[in-house]
């Protein structure tokens, strides 16, 4: 399983306004034996989950001739569990051990990606069974990207936190370059059914790695009777996102770039099948211009911002990088194809770049006891917009067209940016490493 952004902190606190930069010891995080086993596992099933991603698509437009807009639904399914359980998730990973959490879900998501290829060779297979595997994987997805990310502070210190997101980050991108190319190419040979399988073992293959894991154990779970009741901790996490300066709209601004974002993706396959005339195989190797494009964002993310600040690169990522999306929807046949993958490779190095900064900072900011309820709250915000956006691309592309519904999908992500040119971060270098009034309560104790 995966996440888009990387989360008690029992590490030393971070150099004070730089939200967790260190100088980077020899050799880096893959020198540490638990990290490498983390960063294995979610590289493998990164590889497998951006194969599913094409293939799924490439499966209900070529083998179950699915409308456009069923495609797009396929994605809003997935996303969907955000919406309905994303919150009480994160009251329940606060409870909870995160390592077993997440072997269980790579269990459960192994079996349901691996019975659509089953299906498949049985001849049997249905768009209501690819629809339900949908969301069922989603429910495991969002349980694990929710512990993903509390779980992370505790194999790394705070100070390796951008480091550890920036590698996780650059192999899932590493991977994307891969995977939509060699999902193509399975797709055009021997079916979309083998880049499911393969999605499938990817997830075993995660599921070993975190059982080999010896260290990040070392939470503070409430004991029963000082646990408050489920709304009432799911309202902690609203609360503490709602009031707080940085949290509220960075989560408001992210949320907006990914309902862009996600409709772009519902129709990208669509759009270079049936609208470009591309194969399978060629389609899937442009939509690899994604992972390339996330591996510099990734590969730079830490550089820049130790460089210019937190701050200033965020706001570098939205409003520098992103517009560049906007030549996705001048793509036709030939060399008008150059605008595809120009506009992919830049833009989704500045998304790849904003989500470590983003996904760090929360991890480094917020108090280690709440962490998983407000990354829980900021996801059910982020990625519940998803399902909106798949489902917005797909009234807008079967009402006006693809070409038209992929120019609005973008323009939203892209115009989103504006958000962040209030005074809150136009005078801000760097986030900052803890709320406030942290600061201040600190030194009165």
């Amino acid at each position: 399983m995966h996440d888009g952004t990387a989360s008690s902190m029992t590490a030393p606190p971070a150099v004070p306004g730089e939200a967790g930069l260190v100088p980077q010891r020899a050799g880096g995080l893959l020198r540490q034996r638990d990290f490498r086993l983390f960063w294995t596992g979610e590289t493998i099933s990164q590889l497998g989950d951006t194969m599913a991603r094409v293939a799924m698509p490439l499966l209900a437009v070529l083998v179950l001739h699915a409308s456009t807009f069923v495609v797009t639904l396929l994605t809003a399914t997935a996303y969907l569990p955000w919406l309905l359980i994303g919150l009480p998730v994160g009251a329940w990973v606060d409870r909870l051990r995160c390592r077993p959490l997440m072997i269980a879900c790579d269990l459960v998501a192994a079996v349901l990606y691996g019975s659509l290829p089953a299906a498949a060779w049985l001849g049997v297979l249905t768009i209501g069974q690819v629809v339900a595997v949908a969301l069922l994987a989603g429910c495991a997805d969002v349980f694990f990207g929710t512990a993903y990310q509390v779980y992370l502070p505790s194999i790394v210190t705070t100070g390796e936190l951008v480091e550890g997101n920036a590698k996780l980050l650059g192999s899932a991108s590493a991977a994307a370059i891969g995977g939509p190319g060699a999902a193509g190419l399975l797709a055009g040979t021997i079916g979309s059914a083998a880049a499911l399988l393969a999605n499938a073992i990817s997830f075993l293959v995660s599921a070993a790695c975190l059982l080999r894991i010896r260290g990040g154990g070392a939470r503070i779970i409430p004991v029963p009777g000082s646990r408050t009741g489920i709304r009432r901790e799911i309202a902690e996490g609203v609360r503490y996102v709602a009031g707080d300066p940085y949290l509220r709209p960075l989560t408001i601004w992210a949320s907006l770039v990914n309902l862009g974002l996600t409709g772009y993706g519902a129709l990208a396959v669509v759009f270079l099948v049936r609208t470009v005339g591309l194969g399978p195989g060629p389609a899937g190797l442009l939509l690899a211009a994604s992972g390339a494009g996330g591996l510099l964002g990734a590969l730079v993310a830490r550089r820049i911002a130790a460089r210019f600040g937190t701050a200033r690169t965020l706001l570098l990522s939205a409003l520098g990088a992103l517009p560049f999306g906007l030549l996705i929807p001048l793509t036709g046949p030939g060399a008008r194809l150059a605008f595809f993958v120009s506009g992919l490779l830049i833009s989704a190095s500045g998304v790849v770049a904003g989500s470590v900064i983003l996904g760090s900072f929360r991890q480094t900011y917020c108090p280690p006891q709440l962490l998983g309820r407000i990354t829980a709250t900021m996801r059910f915000l982020l990625v519940g917009t998803n399902p909106l956006g798949a489902l917005m691309a797909g009234g807008l592309g079967t009402w006006l067209g693809v070409r038209p519904a992929l120019w609005i999908m973008i323009g939203i992500a892209v115009l989103s940016g504006a958000l962040l040119l209030t005074r809150t971060f136009r005078g801000l270098k760097d986030l900052p490493a803890a709320p406030p009034g942290a600061a201040a309560a600190t030194a009165q104790s």
